[in-house]
């Protein structure tokens, strides 16, 4: 189809027709790492939020909407136009055969004719113009064709011209038209269309494109802009946040405004991390005092055995006796540090190696092993073991974290008391190793505490111990992926005796 002299060049199907390749060749050459030559002082200048990675790619989808929405538009213009073309076209087409059969079947004679029938018919949109061989015009609405016929074949024109109106004045109207040569006897036949319609709907159009595209980028930008904005508060929050805790205020934590999005959940986990922290760096703060409080008495002891030993002249079996029990208050202070030296060694994950094993064997060689301690406390111990029950875990580690619960329930339960241990299947999954005994029990406030590296319940401060078996119970369960349970017992309300559970997943 020829298009009229002004159409824009840029909307050609030729011209359409090259730009997906041209677009294709124009971003296959754009650098992975491309950035905007902008100065460091311009870029400093900008406020933050323009600097963060999510208005830029705000801005990129913003841009890429605005051209989705240009294409859209330019899409929607060139098909409308063009469609009203071809229907034109079209009923030209129509128009011409219903002509070219008057003229074959009655010569030039019922050509005129039909002519000049057609001329007479009320609202029809098509106006006509037939001529002889000399140039003289037969009938029509202008007064000469706007172009010179061809030699042959059809000839599209685009033309003004002036219809008369009911008052006697003269409006000026656009119009295509198609120009034939009549092949018999020389003469030339034009059937024209009025586009003033068409015209008016292509103004409109493009006056729409005009208004509707520089708002869609307006409003795409201003999108962009607002969501941009949200999400760079949200992520300065995290960032004061960080900088605060690096400041020194550990208490600090990120807000959590309850609307369940990636930031929420996200500030959620960096508060979880964040008390985490604190309790390490307070557990840390108090490891110090700790570790002088529990070690002040047997290094005073052992120093106060050694000087009555240095002011007096001592027999071979006091000298015997004195070294027997320095070696004993050595003894205590390693076991001590150990302690903390393994539980610094599951902390940082470096100690242990899960296994798939039998938690009920382990158990049942640990009953047979704290059974005479048991008899000789006088304390009553019994055992009732489930067999088979598997886990996947580090024996050596399982088997000091039971030896702990079991040697804490002897330190504690008076005399005459009893102790028992079982291996049962526990709730989702897990198997429970639990040790009971009827001592005095922890009071509910004070358990979540007791697991904390050297806290000893005042009444605890006359027994033996460093405060740190429970501590190493709690991360041999969090090292496995398990839990360490205490409540109370079964015994009176004045000695309920302490129910501790070893929850461990099921292998």
């Amino acid at each position: 189809m020829k298009l009229p002299p002004n159409w824009p060049a840029w909307l050609s199907p030729e011209h359409i027709a090259k730009l997906p390749a041209k677009f294709a060749g124009q971003f296959s050459r754009f650098p992975d790492d491309f950035r905007l030559p902008i100065p460091e002082r311009v870029r400093k200048a900008m406020p933050i939020f323009v600097r963060t990675t999510t208005f830029k790619l705000a801005l990129l989808y913003s841009l890429m909407i605005a051209a989705f929405s240009g294409a859209l538009l330019a899409y929607l213009y060139y098909s409308t136009v063009y469609y009203i073309r071809v229907e034109s076209e079209r009923r030209i087409t129509v128009e011409f055969e219903q002509l070219a059969n008057a003229y074959y079947t009655g010569g030039m004679e019922r050509l005129s004719q039909s002519v000049f029938e057609r001329m007479t018919l009320s609202g029809s949109p098509f106006y006509y113009y037939l001529e002889d061989t000399s140039g003289r015009k037969i009938a029509g609405h202008f007064p000469r064709l706007p172009d010179e016929p061809p030699e042959s074949g059809t000839k599209t024109v685009y033309f003004d011209f002036e219809l008369p109106q009911t008052d006697g004045t003269k409006v000026l109207r656009p119009a295509a038209g198609r120009i034939v040569r009549l092949v018999d006897n020389g003469g030339a036949l034009m059937v024209a269309f009025d586009t003033a319609q068409q015209t008016v709907i292509v103004d409109r159009i493009q006056s729409a494109i005009l208004v509707a595209a520089p708002v869609a980028l307006i409003l795409s930008l201003f999108g962009g802009v607002l969501i941009t904005r949200g999400a760079a508060r949200r992520a300065e929050e995290l960032a004061k946040t960080a900088e605060a805790v690096i400041g020194g205020e550990l208490s600090r934590r990120v807000p959590v405004r309850g609307t369940g999005d990636e930031f929420d959940r996200l500030a959620q986990r960096i508060n979880a991390m964040l008390d985490q922290i604190g309790k390490l760096v307070e557990a840390s703060q108090n490891t110090g005092n700790a570790i002088a409080h529990d070690l002040r008495s047997p290094l005073t002891r052992l120093r106060n055995r050694l000087e009555i030993a240095l002011s007096r002249p001592m027999s071979e079996e006091d000298a015997n006796t004195t070294l027997g029990e320095t070696v004993e208050e050595v003894d205590r202070v390693l076991d001590t540090f150990n302690a903390i030296l393994r539980l610094a060694r599951l902390d940082a994950g470096t100690e242990g190696l899960r296994v798939r094993m039998d938690l009920s064997e382990v158990a049942e060689e640990l009953a047979e092993l704290f059974d005479p301690a048991c008899e000789e406390a006088g304390l009553k111990f019994r055992s009732q073991i489930t067999r088979n029950q598997l886990v996947l875990g580090d024996r050596e580690l399982i088997g000091q974290a039971i030896s702990n619960l079991i040697d804490n329930a002897i330190k504690y339960t008076p005399e005459g008391g009893s102790i028992s241990l079982s291996v049962s299947r526990g709730p989702e999954a897990m198997i429970d190793l639990t040790v009971l005994d009827t001592g005095p029990g922890i009071p509910a406030d004070e358990r979540p505490k007791v697991i904390e590296r050297f806290h000893r319940m005042d009444s605890a401060r006359t027994q033996p111990g460093s405060g740190l078996g429970l501590s190493l119970v709690q991360s041999v369960a969090d090292l496995h992926g398990g839990e360490l349970v205490l409540a109370d017992g079964v015994g009176p309300k004045d000695c309920p005796g302490l129910k501790a559970t070893l929850r461990l997943p099921r292998a």
